[in-house]
């Protein structure tokens, strides 16, 4: 049945063949005609850049502070887009000196920068693929990644230089040239040099290259881009993008907002903080070069955001849940804080202002007055030119997104989408209301459908469709680098299979509800392999088992575990504890003594520290089919477990906050 936003395609699908039933498949109103198809003279994303100098070479296009010797900053310092080119061109050409050709893979490795871009567009220039580096996927994924992907030169920000030159000997045979993003010692010149590898400064490498060199031919089917993920074995996975998702990407964010809000254009600017090395942040920095509009770096430290944002001015802004949340917080003190009768004008106003918005009035005409009266210090917070609000990577607690769609005085579109999807998937429509609390609809270049999950008792033919979130589309990756088999796993009769549990609401948007496996994102946008994290924490002889869990709204774990009974009564004896079992597991230095252990145990498992817990609850009797917390094949039931102990877990949470505090 279509809805106010999408429309069917194809019916729905009965269970056949040991394939679960699938619900209808949607589009969007706005590509209710076909899905957005790419122009045939676009090849590369390197056009969007190009095309974009020609119109506005002397715009500004890349900007970073500039910090004096007292480390203060000062204004932003900005390259054109005709310097920014030149730079390019230059760099490209070097990489082909150093005998890179098309095809060929770069590594970029390093914070936010006008460097990191130049670089990507250099990669772009001679259609070589760009492999961002990051290491936030465990102790060895740099070297995984150089290794896996075949990595020939690399180009690294300063402070990430140790990083990489540690791997340096297990990853020699691949890794020829280093490029520093700045400058780079004598020290790791000779270092470099023993092991057969060259090593740049920006500046030399700069010299190196020339703007007379001839640009090789490209194909929308070259691989831009792999963009490496976290992997349910502990193996990052190369997502291959090739130049037409990219590009179908950028040009469908330009044509949602075309239709619902107002696109970029060459007066907007970006704050650019999201890390460049994940797809969300890298899309809107395409999209925004696609545009001519101009991008803005942070100094990337989170303690001077605020101050960052203020000197920017930005038009355009991109956040993921964890910083909106603490945006929120601070927003909610500071009204608290000023007394009785500016808290009861703030509450007066907002209920006022959100009246109007669920009636349906544009964000601007719903309570003008107010907005200049009571609302425009928050503005001014973002330096008071944001007109567009983004957010992704995590769910947007709804209490939050209302908020802020309520204070800010701009437009906040939540989004949903993966690394596979080359970014958002799933939008909602600006100054839709009823799309609070959803991902909102299908983008332009997809279509979708929900596939029933028996085991977990989801349903995409029920009266309120449930299931696996499956799509097709041209925004799709290309596969698995060298891992066939994960893409058989998901790639099924060219439906991609997200492993997302969705729901559709009744006016078409999507509301994420579950995962289909044991693998949940946190606030701040890092997966976590709760199965794998589970097995490492029952190596620890303390406990017999254990429940991990976590949530999109948290940026911690928190779990429940069964103590062993001998081994916590010999610690109570030793530590002149007393108590029967009982009482010992509510006792809180016996829960810091295992919570302690675990974690110690956990970091000798090279854990990352989202993977420790900050708090547990110890239970006396074991998980039991009684309960309905364990299978006959004692294998945990998340869903029972978390209902059955729903209070400690929000006890937990707010133990562990009031501890940071």
């Amino acid at each position: 049945m279509s809805t106010p936003y999408t429309v069917v395609v194809e019916a729905e699908t009965p269970e056949t063949g040991g394939r679960p039933s699938a619900g209808p498949v949607y589009r969007s109103i706005y590509a209710k005609d076909g899905l957005l198809q790419l122009p045939d003279e676009l090849e590369s994303p390197w056009q969007f850049f190009s095309d974009s100098v020609k119109r506005n070479p002397g715009n500004r296009m890349l900007g970073r502070r500039q910090t004096n010797g007292d480390s203060k900053a000062g204004s932003y310092v900005w390259l054109t887009y005709q310097e920014a080119y030149d730079a390019a061109i230059r760099m490209g050409s070097a990489i082909r000196k150093r005998g890179v050709n098309s095809g060929d893979r770069c590594g970029i490795y390093g914070s936010n920068c006008p460097e990191w871009i130049i670089s990507m567009e250099a990669c772009n220039s001679q259609a070589i693929t760009y492999v961002p580096l990051y290491d936030t996927l465990g102790a060895n994924a740099v070297e995984f990644i150089v290794n896996h992907a075949e990595v020939s030169i690399a180009f690294v920000q300063e402070n990430k230089l140790a990083s990489i030159f540690s791997c340096l000997p297990r990853c020699s045979n691949q890794l020829k040239t280093i490029v520093s993003f700045t400058n780079v010692s004598s020290v790791h010149k000779k270092e470099a040099e023993e092991l057969g590898v060259s090593c740049f400064s920006w500046e030399e490498f700069y010299q190196l290259g020339s703007l007379d060199c001839e640009l090789p031919s490209k194909q929308k089917t070259n691989i831009c881009t792999i963009m490496y993920t976290s992997g349910t074995t502990g193996e990052p996975k190369g997502v291959i993008l090739n130049n037409a998702a990219i590009m179908a990407e950028v040009l469908s964010v330009d044509h949602l907002l075309l239709l619902t809000d107002k696109v970029a254009t060459e007066e907007d600017s970006y704050f650019s903080f999201l890390p460049l090395a994940h797809v969300y942040d890298q899309i809107m920095e395409t999209y925004c070069i696609y545009k001519g509009s101009s991008i803005g770096f942070w100094r990337g430290d989170i303690r001077f955001l605020l101050d960052d944002i203020q000197e920017l001015k930005p038009t355009i802004f991109s956040g993921v849940p964890r910083v909106y949340d603490r945006i929120y917080s601070g927003i909610l003190n500071k009204v608290s804080s000023g007394g009785s009768l500016r808290k009861m004008l703030f509450d007066y106003a907002y209920t006022y202002k959100l009246g109007y918005l669920k009636k349906g009035l544009l964000q601007e005409k719903a309570a003008p007055l107010l907005d200049k009266l009571v609302f425009d210090k928050i503005k001014e917070a973002f330096g008071g030119r944001v007109r567009l609000f983004l957010s992704g990577a995590a769910p947007l607690p709804r209490l939050v997104e209302e908020f802020l769609r309520v204070t800010s005085c701009a437009t906040l579109s939540q989004g949903y989408g993966l690394t596979e999807s080359c970014g958002g998937c799933f939008t909602s429509i600006a100054n839709v209301f009823t799309m609070v609390g959803t991902v909102g609809v299908p983008v332009t270049t997809i279509e979708a459908r929900l596939e029933s999950v028996p085991d977990m008792g989801y349903d995409a033919l029920a009266t309120t469709p449930r299931g696996e979130i499956c799509i097709r589309g041209s925004t799709l990756f290309s596969g698995y680098h060298k891992r066939q088999d994960l893409t058989d796993d998901v790639l099924i009769d060219g439906w991609f299979h997200t492993g997302d549990i969705g729901e559709w609401q009744p006016d078409g948007s999507m509301k994420i509800i579950d995962r289909k496996k044991n693998i949940f994102k946190l606030s701040q946008g890092e997966y976590v392999a709760v199965e794998n994290i589970e097995n490492i924490f029952l190596q620890c002889p303390l406990i017999t088992s254990i429940w991990v869990y976590g949530n999109s709204f948290e940026s911690f774990l928190v779990g429940v575990a069964v103590p062993d009974q001998k081994a916590l009564e010999d610690w109570a004896q030793n530590h002149n504890v007393t108590g029967d079992f009982k009482s010992l597991c509510e006792n809180l230095k016996a829960r810091k003594y295992i919570l302690d252990e675990l974690n110690s145990n956990g970091q000798k498992h090279c854990l990352r520290g989202f993977e420790l817990l900050k708090a547990i609850h110890l239970e006396p009797y074991p998980f039991d089919m009684e309960r309905d917390l364990i299978t006959p094949t004692f294998k945990l039931k998340r869903p029972q477990l978390l209902k059955y102990y729903k209070e400690q877990i929000d006890q937990l949470y707010e133990e562990a906050k009031n501890a940071k505090k």
